[in-house]
């Protein structure tokens, strides 16, 4: 009988960056089935750059990465695909395909070379779409609906890759507070129906609402890399992003940050 890989991703020792620029350094990383990891960093802090190492479209500086055990300089784009799917943090589509021939191109990892989405293909982008709720959304313009919805369609193309591991390049960037809302709600969902989320964000009460655990990316390197309450403390955020903050926990338990104008 086979067994799952229990780490969906892995990396050690990574140094990633561009052709004659490093930008990170030493950074041991895991995202396993049934979690949600935030990658926390202020802006320039190099997040980007480290998941476009971690899917491939920038090479190596140093160390290794493996994706379901399986080194990532052995497989080709197409298994990547099969096995990463990656929500960008924003998408100005120009034509007006509909939302559903949207998310249908996430099934271009399973299609052969210039073979043509079927129908099977089509119902597994409307189950996506029905998933998230908005599958009345299908034969609308993806260039008319709301930012949110345009943000969750986009998960749903995800979906429909029908890959275990979902990265996610600060998805609620540019969106109103209800629309963050549902974006970060979806994300627990997707993580407690087995799906492993790796995401960035430059909000510690995104990742105090989400996260299983936070990895927290200052100065090229991670400092800290463990479960919210414990990584986002008000010293660590302090030398991050150079402001004072105080923790407080609500009396329905939930944590949140908010910035200490007094100090």
């Amino acid at each position: 009988m086979s067994t799952r890989v229990e780490n969906l991703i892995s990396a050690r020792g990574l140094g990633f960056g561009y052709p004659g620029k490093a930008v990170g350094r030493n950074v041991d990383l895991d995202v396993r089935a049934g979690e949600v990891v935030c990658l926390l960093g202020p802006n320039g802090s190099g997040k980007t750059t480290l998941f476009k190492t971690l899917l491939g479209l920038l090479r190596l500086q140093a160390g290794s990465v493996s994706i379901e055990g399986t080194s990532l300089a052995s497989l080709s784009r197409q298994e990547i695909a099969r096995r990463i799917a990656y929500v960008p943090q924003a998408h100005a589509a120009t034509f007006p395909f509909s939302v559903i021939d949207m998310v249908v191109m996430g099934r271009t990892a399973h299609l052969g070379l210039f073979a043509a989405p079927t129908e099977a293909d089509r119902a597994k982008a409307r189950a996506a779409l029905d998933l998230l709720g908005i599958a009345d959304l299908a034969d609308q313009a993806y260039t008319r609906i709301s930012g949110g919805q345009r943000q969750l369609a986009l998960v749903a193309r995800a979906l429909a890759q029908e890959a275990r591991l979902i990265v996610m390049d600060e998805p609620t960037a540019s969106l109103d507070f209800g629309n963050q809302v549902k974006v970060l709600r979806e994300v627990k969902r997707l993580a407690a129906r087995g799906l492993g989320v790796v995401l960035s964000t430059h909000d510690p009460d995104h990742a105090l609402a989400t996260a299983s655990r936070v990895l927290l990316l200052h100065d090229g390197g991670l400092i800290a890399d463990g479960l919210p309450r414990e990584v986002l403390t008000p010293e660590r955020l302090n030398t991050v992003y150079g402001v004072k903050v105080t923790i407080e926990t609500l009396s329905e338990g939930s944590t949140v940050c908010a910035p200490n104008f007094g100090a």
